[in-house]
């Protein structure tokens, strides 16, 4: 039984902090019931000062859910580990029991290892896939069916990159999850059209410039000019709540940049709200223009082939 039935929900899984955190405050302000899920909770009620510093550990999904609260909004902190299908099941199902639906899946959460494949153990390769890619599918998987009880009506929000050849560099275990995430997109976008599924649409998501967030505390703490080279993390959240609003058939299967969807589907021509530092501007980090994926024999299915059909035909 739904404790609260509002007309549109949204689920920010990697919630507690930084971009996270700033995308569940403001589809909470656009008015979004939200579910902030993560791994890390406290009692939010003994922090002091509140808000605590939006990238630090003592921001969690229950410091989040009272500042989402505390601004007049709806909001519940439910605990996931992504790297537990049970635990991602469970969450998708405690999310519709406390709300009744979904309207946005947000996928945030994410694990960073930045180095040569030498330089990268297989243990913390495993970790990279499990968070990012695995949790991922997983999230998708159970998030399915609440969709097509729904009548097929949803939207889903990736954080990983377009796909080209330089994000590989010096991050190959890194960039084979990430970009896991980016392929599991477009697939399932194609799923999607080649179902007729014309209110369902996936899309992903990827800062042109560095965010200011918990994976850049360290680079801004140790540059001297670090903090003038990021952007705020409401340019991320202004561009997702864009995506939402912007036609199905327009966005499924999309591997876009923050600023790019901005200024291509809103008109924005002015970024420097977004500087971190007033007046400075933030350099791009990602390429201009990013290769075609799609080939001449794209819809040119072939000998299409269901590995459900023919594992049912031998039973």
């Amino acid at each position: 039984m739904a404790t609260q039935c509002p007309d549109k929900v949204t689920l920010v899984i990697g919630g507690s902090r930084g971009i996270g955190r700033q995308v569940a405050i403001d589809f909470a302000k656009a008015g979004y019931a939200v579910v902030v899920s993560g791994r890390s909770a406290n009692d939010a009620s003994t922090v002091a000062p509140f808000p605590p510093n939006p990238n630090s550990q003592q921001s969690t999904i229950t410091t989040v859910t009272r500042e989402i609260q505390e601004l007049g909004g709806i909001a519940a902190a439910i605990p996931v580990d992504t790297r537990d299908e049970k635990s991602v099941t469970k969450l998708i199902q405690d999310t519709v029991a406390t709300f009744g639906r979904i309207d946005v899946l947000i996928y945030n959460s994410g694990a960073i290892w930045w180095s040569s494949v030498a330089g990268t153990p297989y243990k913390r390769y495993k970790l990279l896939q499990a968070v990012n890619a695995d949790g991922l599918y997983a999230s998708i998987q159970a998030s399915l069916p609440v969709f097509e009880k729904q009548g097929s009506k949803g939207r889903i929000i990736v954080v990983s990159p377009p796909i080209y050849s330089r994000f590989f560099r010096g991050k190959t275990a890194y960039s084979m999850a990430k970009v896991s995430m980016s392929v599991l997109v477009k697939g399932l976008a194609m799923d999607w059209e080649r179902e007729g599924k014309k209110d369902m649409a996936i899309t992903s998501i990827w800062p042109a410039s560095s965010i200011d967030s918990a994976a850049t505390t360290n680079f801004k703490e140790t540059n001297p000019d670090g903090a003038r080279q990021l952007r705020k993390p409401t340019i991320y959240s202004d561009a997702m709540l864009a995506i939402v609003r912007a036609p199905a058939e327009k966005v499924n299967g999309l591997l876009t940049l923050d600023e790019d969807f901005l200024r291509e589907f809103e008109g924005v021509t002015d970024f420097s709200k977004y500087a971190l530092v007033p007046g400075s501007t933030p350099p791009r980090t990602m390429p201009l223009e990013f290769p075609n994926l799609r080939v001449k024999e794209h819809d040119d299915e072939g000998n299409r082939i269901d590995s459900n059909l023919i594992r049912r035909s031998k039973l």
